[in-house]
């Protein structure tokens, strides 16, 4: 009936940032990722591509968060951006402007920042006017 569907969170994760590792530099991913460590950089999903990220409590990201899929619990400072689902969990701390298209935010989670609702299919109808000169 619809000609776009929503893709579907990862159901498994393919890569793991362990609790003590630190990544300096910008982290770019297909698929699932959890980070339980620290990340210095950009965490990047491939664009068109379905991918999920989840960050535990004990995990930081300093830099860009771009996603399908994001589930938080620990801190990201810096802009996100989640093209389908953002779940902010109890101790998520987000300290930058956040795009999502659907939200999820539990009692304890902190935003300092702009949430900006993202339609893409609102942006897909946009009717340009042409005035019309009265004389």
């Amino acid at each position: 009936m619809f000609s776009k569907k929503a893709s579907k969170p990862q159901n498994r994760i393919d890569s793991l940032i362990g609790a003590g590792t630190t990544i300096e530099g910008d982290l770019n991913f297909t698929g699932g990722m959890r980070i339980d460590g620290h990340v210095n950089g950009n965490v990047i999903a491939a664009p068109g591509k379905p991918s999920t990220l989840v960050l535990s409590e004990h995990a930081r990201v300093d830099g860009e968060v771009n996603v399908t899929h994001l589930v938080v619990n620990g801190t990201i400072t810096g802009p996100v951006s989640a093209s389908e689902y953002l779940e902010l969990q109890s101790k998520a701390k987000v300290n930058g402007d956040v795009h999502y298209k659907t939200l999820e935010i539990q009692l304890g989670a902190i935003v300092e920042g702009r949430l900006i609702h993202s339609s893409v299919a609102a942006q897909d109808k946009v009717v340009a006017f042409k005035l019309s000169s009265a004389e």
